[in-house]
């Protein structure tokens, strides 16, 4: 932990997180498919990769040399307790959902995977060009 810093991993974490509920939120308002939920989740899965890129590059560009792996596991761990603080309060619980049913969807954890495997790609591709440069 001592190469990596909390503060910046907390704000590149929140953009992430933000720029994911917005387009979440977002989807809802273009119904294409039956299921709103599985819509939304198509949609903030496809809007992670470029969500995560940017919080990663946000991270990085103070010249950080932390481990991808890490970095993307620290980044979901903060958003969890964005979704646990927010998310679900406001956003699940009103529609009948709970703690347990969001924790426990499948979808939740593949999200989870995906936006790690971006923080971690991101870091691999910026150690090969800056070794490319050198």
């Amino acid at each position: 932990m001592k190469d990596m810093n909390i503060k910046s991993v907390i704000i590149s974490s929140l953009i992430v997180w933000t720029l994911g509920v917005i387009a979440f939120i977002a989807s809802s308002f273009v119904p294409v498919m039956d299921d709103p939920n599985l819509q939304g989740n198509w949609t903030l899965s496809l809007a992670l990769i470029p969500a995560g890129l940017f919080g990663a590059h946000i991270y990085y560009r103070k010249g950080y040399k932390t481990n991808g792996f890490k970095l993307g596991l620290a980044m979901f761990f903060v958003a969890i307790c964005l979704d646990v603080l927010i998310t679900v309060p406001l956003f699940i619980m009103p529609h009948g959902g709970n703690y347990i049913t969001f924790f426990t969807d499948p979808g939740f954890w593949l999200l989870g995977v995906e936006y790690v495997s971006v923080v971690a790609a991101y870091w691999q591709i910026e150690k090969a060009i800056v070794v490319t440069r050198s």
